[in-house]
């Protein structure tokens, strides 16, 4: 599988769920499914259609009750009031669906909310309803959550202890030499890139050029870029790759950089594993994520240029909101320490 077909693949997948759970939603959601196709990506379609599920299910539970979801119609939506709208976002709190008993974290309200009024908007501007009521409920206030980062020396012991794999486990020590070579190029290119694990899962063998150092990747929403590695990421792929050369157990149609014990492409799920291993010997107090590691990799960048456009830019944010919101303690430092760089009077002579 090539890595358009990765990707289309994966498209694939979530257009399948979406149809599936629009099952549960009412009849006039496919208008709106299909009005935001053009601009949505489908896994944002698909994150939407799960929100939009529990937010029609509590309207049966509390609002219509009696009904079911599928005899909802547009002239129902129009009646719910932005007080229905409040009483959701507390549902959210402790709720259960499919008999799962779930709660929502204020950022995870937030979504759902965000979710539920792109719907109004949507069917309010093409005046299917009267008034959009959900654009009057305010956004929770959301706390700041701390953000984790490996200092420098973590970084160091993180890439040691895949290296060498001291403080593993006897079990785990059994498959860390099958996969040595190829946990340490994960975890150089996580944290000398800030690659996304999405873009990192999707790599394949022909787009890493090592006469740039540069490497190919598709973004979110479809675009490809080209980024750039340092020699200390080349060398980490470079062994890599000429460990799966003399591999002659990896089938030849299979063009994907990063390969699973069975020969196949590596998940998600198991990228995030290796990570979570390596950094719980590592680091046991912090949660570590690939996700962290690309924030430690935009700190060491941002403290490196000091460019926010810059960082943004090769960490590929569409807006440069989001990476000043991510960066902003590391602005802090950087403000305090130029703050005597620039003199206004020169000190007196001592001899004056």
């Amino acid at each position: 599988m090539d890595g358009k077909d990765f990707y289309n693949a994966r498209n694939l997948k979530n257009l399948e769920k979406i149809e599936y759970i629009k099952d549960e939603l009412p009849p006039f959601i496919d208008e709106y499914f299909l009005g935001i196709e053009n601009r949505t990506s489908t896994l944002t379609r698909l994150n939407y259609a799960y929100d939009l599920r529990i937010f029609f299910d509590f309207l049966v539970k509390k609002r219509f009750r009696g009904r079911s979801v599928q005899d909802i119609t547009l002239s129902d939506l129009e009646s719910v009031s932005a007080t229905d709208i409040e009483k959701f976002l507390s549902y959210l709190s402790h709720y259960e669906i499919h008999g799962v008993q779930e709660s929502c974290s204020e950022r995870a309200k937030a979504r759902k909310l965000s979710s539920v009024r792109a719907m109004f908007k949507f069917f309010f501007r093409r005046e299917k309803i009267k008034v959009d009521n959900a654009a009057k409920v305010s956004m929770p206030k959301l706390h700041e959550k701390e953000i984790i980062r490996l200092e420098t020396d973590e970084v160091a012991e993180l890439l040691n202890c895949a290296d060498s794999g001291q403080g593993m486990s006897g079990h785990q020590r059994a498959y860390h030499e099958k996969t040595k070579l190829r946990d340490v190029a994960i975890l150089t290119l996580f944290l000398g890139t800030g690659i996304r694990i999405s873009e990192l899962v999707g790599l394949n063998n022909d787009d890493i050029d090592f006469r740039s150092n540069s490497f190919r990747v598709t973004r979110k929403g479809g675009n490809q870029a080209i980024l750039y590695f340092s020699d200390e990421v080349a060398d980490a792929l470079a062994r890599y790759i000429a460990e799966k050369e003399e591999d002659e157990t990896i089938p030849d149609k299979e063009n994907a950089l990063f390969l699973s014990l069975k020969q196949k492409r590596i998940s998600i799920r198991a990228v995030e594993n290796l990570v979570k291993k390596y950094s719980k010997i590592v680091t046991p107090l912090k949660k570590i994520s690939p996700h962290k590691l690309r924030s430690t990799y935009g700190t060491q960048l941002y403290r490196e240029t000091q460019d926010i456009y810059v960082v943004a830019d090769v960490l590929g944010h569409k807006d440069v909101n989001t990476t000043k919101k991510h960066y902003a303690a590391i602005s802090e430092d950087i403000r305090r320490s130029v703050a005597g760089k620039v003199r206004l009077r020169e000190e007196d002579k001592k001899d004056q």
